[in-house]
This record gives structure tokens, sequence and C-alpha cells, in this order.
């Protein structure tokens, strides 16, 4: 109005809206619009709330005799065949949710959301390990013997092992304790799955004495753990798997020459097709500069394969990630 009234007595609507601190744009927009806030946060008027008195018969319905062992999908459709409509089954629960009426009611436990594990980044040996138990099957059918394996996630080596007639975290805690206790290698981080063997007092205790950091898998949750799943298929898919194991004896004495093949022998090929002892103990730069050179002097000595094109480069891994966080 006092715009309108400056611009009757001559002045121009941009110095008018200038002196009160709008654009003309504004002023052409309320005039069009009418004055209405439309600023994120301010107060609006929503045609399609929910009136307090609905709410109301909303929660005094759910609460009848008939209906307060019903969910607002039994309950809806129940009132629209009594010819009686309030809201939708949504609209339902979102009114006993901010009445605090909307509770887990089945004996049943709650299923709950468990959070991704943590990075774990390995740059070189002894940093991250892995590991988890597998089956070894018995010739008696439907008796196992058990198989206790860890594993470098940066160089691939098998670092420990042990096999046993049953899960216990026991038999855990001492194959930890062989292979860290004394050593001058100190582990930063050990992932495994989430069973009673790698989660036991004992073991835990151990490896907190020892300051490392213990993450677990989620369950049903295989992607988590995934190197040592990997092995594990190696392992079964192996020329020599016996498939069933006579004795304990036996499945020890196999298990201990496949450890010694995998690491001394099988050239892995997501370290570059090399030995995990190779990458571990040093001997796979040397491998990989043999390797270049090799493609150098055939690149030079036929030029006419590659063209344009550069060489393979063979390089070391300088990064491993385990549960690589999402960006």
């Amino acid at each position: 109005m006092w715009i309108e009234e400056a611009h009757e007595q001559g002045a121009r609507y941009i110095a008018a809206c200038d002196l009160i601190g709008i654009s003309v744009r504004t002023l052409q927009r309320w005039k069009r619009e009418g004055l209405r806030d439309r600023r994120q946060g301010s107060r609006k008027k929503v045609n399609r709330k929910v009136p307090t008195e609905t709410r109301e018969q909303i929660v005094s319905v759910c609460n009848e005799p008939r209906f307060r062992d019903l969910t607002p999908y039994e309950i809806v459709p129940q009132l629209l065949s009594e010819g009686r409509y309030l809201a939708s089954e949504s609209t339902f629960y979102r009114v006993l949710r901010a009445k605090g009426q909307v509770h887990h009611r089945s004996e049943l436990r709650v299923r709950h959301r468990h959070s991704k594990p943590p990075e774990r980044r390995a740059t070189g040996s002894d940093q991250v390990y892995s590991w988890d138990i597998t089956y070894m099957a018995r010739t008696v059918k439907g008796l196992f013997y058990y198989a206790y394996v860890i594993k470098d996630i940066f160089d691939k080596a098998i670092v420990g092992w042990a096999v046993h007639e049953e899960e216990s975290e026991r038999h855990s805690r001492a194959l930890f304790e062989r292979m860290l206790q004394g050593r001058r290698t100190t582990v930063r981080y050990v992932h495994s799955d989430n069973g009673h063997p790698m989660k036991g007092v004992s073991l835990m205790a151990l490896l907190e004495d020892l300051k490392v950091d213990v993450s677990h898998s989620r369950p049903r949750t295989s992607n988590d753990n995934p190197y040592i799943e990997s092995l594990f298929k190696t392992m079964k898919y192996h020329v020599s798997w016996p498939g069933a194991f006579d004795t304990l004896e036996d499945a020890r004495r196999w298990m201990g020459e496949f450890v010694n093949w995998y690491n001394t022998s099988h050239q892995h090929s997501s370290i570059g097709y090399v030995t995990p002892h190779q990458l571990r103990y040093g001997q796979a730069q040397a491998i990989f500069d043999q390797r270049n050179a090799t493609l150098q002097r055939a690149k030079a000595a036929y030029p006419e394969r590659w063209g344009s094109r550069p060489t393979r480069a063979w390089e070391m891994n300088r990064e491993v990630l385990l549960n690589p966080d999402e960006k």
C-alpha cells in the first residue's frame, strides 16, 4: 500500500522497493500471488492435514476392545465395511506412532539392523588379519572336522591354522597365542565372523591385551569377510581335496600340505601372480621388474604388436581395503 501511494506521488517502483529492502520482482510476485510466505520453514497451511478431532477418533477406535489387537491394515477394511472412513492405514500408523502406541507386540525378538563393519586398510604385511572356521567333512556322514584359518589380507598368506574336532573358543585362543605371542610382528586389526569361537571372552581378552582392534561381520553377510571366504573356495576346489577325511590326523596332514602349497607355490591373481610368500618376504618386486624388462625388450623387437599402446606395468600392491566405506 505504501509503495503504491509513493508511486502515485511520482516515485519509481525500483526506488521505492530499494528503500524498504525488497526487489521489484518480489513486488510483482506479491501482486500476482498475494502475500503468501513460501520460505523454507515458514508456517504453511496443509490442506490435507488430518484434523485434531479425527486424530483423536483414530486413537479411540484403535483402542476399542475389538480393535486393540489388530493392525491398521486390519482395522481400516473393517471400518470401510461398516461404511466409515477415518484415514488411510499409513495415517493410522503415523497418528499412533505420535501417541507412542506403535510397539512390537510379538514374543519374537525384535529384528535389529547391524551396522557395517569398519573399514580396514592394509598397506603392508601383518597389519590386517582375517580369519574364520570352515567345515572339513568326515567319512561318517553328518560329522565334521573344523579348520581354523588366519589370513593376511595384504599378501594373502596363511599366517596361522589348526584343525580340531569341534568349534571352541579354547582352540581359537590357543591358535592366536601360538601365532602372536613371542613374535616380533604385531598385527593391528583382526576381522572375523561373529560366532562364539570368534567372540569368546578369553580370546577377546587375549587380543585386547595384545592391543589388537577386533571387528566382526554382520550376521549372514559373507561379503563382510570376503578374503577368507575366497580362500576357503580355493581350498575346497583344489585338485587334491578329498571331499572327506577318515581321521583327524588325515585332515591335519592334508591341511598342512595345502597351506604349504598355497603360501609357496600358488600364484595368486590379486597380488600379480606371485606367491604369498614372494610378496611377504620382498621377492615380488624383482619378479615384477623382470617381467617389465621382458615386455620392454619384446616391444622393441616387435613394435607393431603394441602400436602406440604402452606395455603392461607389473606393480606391487600398494593398498588393500576390507569393507571399504562407501563414498
